[in-house]
């Protein structure tokens, strides 16, 4: 049996990671080996990917990073998640402010030595992620567009470093970039509708605070007709293999997201359609895989 003094250490490591968000760093990882696997190297074995040092150190390098950036996230928006997110606002206030800085530093030291092993130009790249994250949640999130669009981008950008290792150009790439970046747009615009209350009572300049509910609602309509530009040519116009079933199923969970969207009034339904929006990028993740279901074996 676990003493009281051990208990409340485990509660403080369960808080810490609740604070980055150790799920979400998780799949990130995932993502990035599957779609080293089935798209960006395919003319490569499962072996060579999974044990090329190079890759793991990038891999490291992004989650030590997104990590470091949900703590900093944690840290500015601290007063505003208290009026947004009581409970798990209390939880994440077992960990110190002092430790969340330290905790922070930490992260992004290892991000950039791990990205040092790879190359010069890596330590760069991830210099900058690193103070594009800061920059973000300091100041450019509080204001509307070009905080959505920047949040959208840093999520996007962990992939790009993949991209970018492999130096894999094809146009299918970005395609599958390009809805990714649509789905997560949406998905920071449903947050500020969830999180009206807390952006309001901290002068958020977010898009609902400014032009309200009916506005938002329309721009991510706009987004979801625009998300289906690219499933369109994912599905008739690449070689995606099985993976066409997710564009499908996506297609229609964004018309399910549409109709309860302009049914919505309540902070529980945004959360709700936060949540399709998080499935839809959890399955893409996993169904990655479907591109060519005997990859795997090779």
């Amino acid at each position: 049996m676990l003493n009281r003094k051990q208990k409340y250490f485990f509660l403080k490591l369960f808080s810490l990671f609740s604070i980055i968000r150790g799920y979400n760093v998780l799949i990130i990882v995932l993502a990035q080996y599957l779609t080293s696997i089935y798209i960006l190297a395919p003319y490569l074995s499962v072996k060579e990917i999974l044990f090329d040092v190079n890759l793991f150190m990038i891999v490291l390098a992004s989650a030590s990073a997104i990590a470091s950036g949900y703590i900093i996230n944690n840290f500015y928006d601290s007063d505003k998640d208290l009026i947004n997110r009581p409970e798990k606002t209390m939880l994440d206030r077992l960990v110190s402010q002092r430790t969340k800085l330290s905790t922070y530093f930490v992260l992004n030291i290892l991000s950039v030595f791990f990205a040092s092993y790879v190359s010069f130009k890596a330590v760069v790249f991830f210099s900058l992620y690193i103070f594009g994250i800061w920059i973000y949640s300091h100041k450019i999130k509080k204001y509307p567009f070009v905080g959505n669009f920047v949040a959208a981008t840093l999520a996007v950008i962990p992939f790009f470093a993949v991209f970018i290792y492999y130096k894999n150009f094809d146009l299918v790439i970005f395609v599958h970039a390009t809805f990714l970046f649509i789905i997560i747009s949406m998905r920071e615009l449903v947050k500020d509708l969830e999180n009206l209350k807390g952006d309001l009572a901290q002068n958020y300049l977010t898009i609902p605070v400014l032009y309200g509910n009916l506005v938002s609602k329309k721009i991510l309509t706009f987004l979801c007709l625009l998300a289906l530009i690219p499933s369109y040519l994912l599905i008739f116009k690449y070689n995606i293999g099985n993976m066409g079933i997710f564009f499908y199923g996506s297609i229609i969970a964004l018309f399910v997201f549409v109709i309860m969207l302009w049914k919505s009034n309540t902070k529980l339904h945004y959360i709700l359609l936060h949540n399709i929006l998080k499935f839809i990028i959890f399955a893409g993740v996993f169904s990655i895989a479907l591109i060519n279901v005997n990859r795997i074996s090779l």
